[in-house]
């Protein structure tokens, strides 16, 4: 069963956006994967389709209704769909590759993409929310997180990449960062490609690439090394 994605948005035009081009457009033509929004205008309050309200307790801005976005979510999830239910919330979980990959696994997602100040809690609550955070800095909306999120998982999806082992080595499937890449011309600016590269010896391009990846992770981001996995042989990365 292909990978099914359901949005429930306040700005439905946002997709498929960047989505519709390149590794994830080709997929999606072709029915590796589909995309469907529900809009979450259509189910607010009264003539304006009022979605959210002021915070209770009182506070600035405004905060996305619980009965509006309820009905939304059952439109686009009705009982006994299995799908996990998203909400891109910058207070979520970070988003890694490891969850990235589980979702890849399976028959798809419901992402809900906040807005405002946030979601009432109740919603988050009686319809199982589990919020997701793409980094430490807020956005506008919940959206641009949600192709983040899309665009990590399509591209691990069965025949997406022309090759399957592609994304087996990338960075953070080991544990570390990327090594460094290098190709034609063998000299540019003065600058060469580091010798072990070409020297045809495979055992010391791995050796090479393993203690650059360890060397960058610990210069950048020192947190990974206290949980990474054993790295295994041809270790690679692809772009973040």
């Amino acid at each position: 069963m292909p990978f099914r994605a359901s949005l429930v948005t306040l700005y439905p035009e946002m997709f498929p956006g960047p989505l519709a081009v390149s590794l994830a457009g080709r997929a999606l033509q072709r029915g590796d994967w589909s995309l469907e929004t529900t809009p979450l205008r259509e189910f607010g309050e009264g003539r304006h389709r009022m979605v959210d309200d002021t915070p209770a307790g009182g506070s600035a801005g405004m905060v996305l209704r619980a009965d509006v976005l309820a009905r939304a979510i059952d439109a686009a999830s009705p009982e006994g769909d299995t799908r996990p239910r998203l909400l891109m919330s910058p207070r979520g979980r970070p988003l890694t590759q490891r969850f990235v990959r589980e979702l890849s696994q399976g028959g798809g997602a419901v992402i809900v993409c906040g807005r405002f100040e946030g979601v009432d809690e109740r919603v988050i609550e009686g319809r199982g929310l589990t919020e997701i955070s793409i980094g430490d800095y807020i956005l506008s909306g919940g959206e641009m997180a949600a192709l983040v999120l899309l665009d990590a998982v399509v591209r691990l999806l069965p025949g997406v990449m022309g090759n399957a082992a592609s994304g087996d080595a990338e960075s953070f499937e080991t544990g570390l960062l990327e090594h460094p890449h290098y190709t034609r011309p063998a000299v540019w600016e003065g600058r060469s490609i580091p010798a072990v590269l070409t020297s045809g010896d495979h055992g010391a391009v791995e050796r090479w690439r393993r203690a650059e990846a360890e060397r960058i992770t610990a210069d950048r981001r020192p947190d990974l090394l206290s949980r990474r996995p054993a790295l295994p042989s041809g270790a690679g990365s692809r772009g973040n």
